[in-house]
């Protein structure tokens, strides 16, 4: 499994303009491949009288889920520049879709090829990415007296303190790196002299 991966940082519109043709690249975040889809039909409803709507997204931290098309533009020279500027870009969990007027000036293939490469490519830098990393979850249980002070030194120690819930036991969720494991549970034992409980959960990325 990937241990970090590249989304944008936000759904937003990017426009250029090449040869009298506008090109709008809508960018947006895309958990699922339903969402991406879902956000290509958004896309289109909003342009119905544009000349194309091409897409491409990336599903999945390991890429595994990659898709494009070309929505009319000849074969190869819309859906695959645009899905091979997200991948060379190490893009994740993200869905482009570029909408074009066309201006009346042909751009040829390879002119073609670098306008939806290149929309998507300007889209990225304008709108951000984000770098999320693979971490576990994990919960604490302290008791009352002790529940405070142990927040206080999960955050003074930069620990991602994702919940805290009040019960008998108070229980604290947290997000620890990997590699981070096993020193967190000597740390625990130390802080909390041997009283916390401390159960390691599944992955998840942030």
């Amino acid at each position: 499994m990937q241990d970090e991966y590249r989304t944008v940082a936000r759904e937003g519109v990017h426009e250029t303009e090449i040869s009298r043709s506008r090109f709008l690249c809508a960018l947006a975040p895309a958990a699922t491949e339903e969402e991406a889809q879902a956000f290509l039909a958004r896309v289109r409803k909003e342009h119905p009288t544009a000349s194309h709507n091409c897409y491409a997204y990336v599903i999945g931290a390991d890429a595994s889920v990659q898709k494009a098309g070309d929505d009319g533009e000849p074969g190869g020279t819309a859906g695959v520049p645009m899905l091979q500027m997200l991948t060379r870009r190490d893009m994740r969990y993200v869905v482009a879709v570029v909408t074009r007027y066309y201006g009346g000036v042909k751009l040829g293939a390879g002119g073609l090829i670098r306008a939806y490469g290149g929309a998507v490519g300007e889209a990225l830098d304008a709108l951000g990415t984000v770098t999320r990393r693979r971490f576990r979850l994990a919960t604490v249980t302290v008791d009352h007296g002790r529940a405070g002070k142990m927040e206080n030194d999960l955050r003074a120690t930069g620990r991602e303190v994702r919940d805290v819930r009040y019960a008998e036991a108070v229980t604290i969720e947290i997000g620890l790196p990997e590699g981070d494991v096993d020193r967190f549970r000597s740390w625990l034992a130390d802080v909390s002299a041997g009283t916390a409980g401390f159960e390691l959960g599944g992955e998840a990325y942030g």
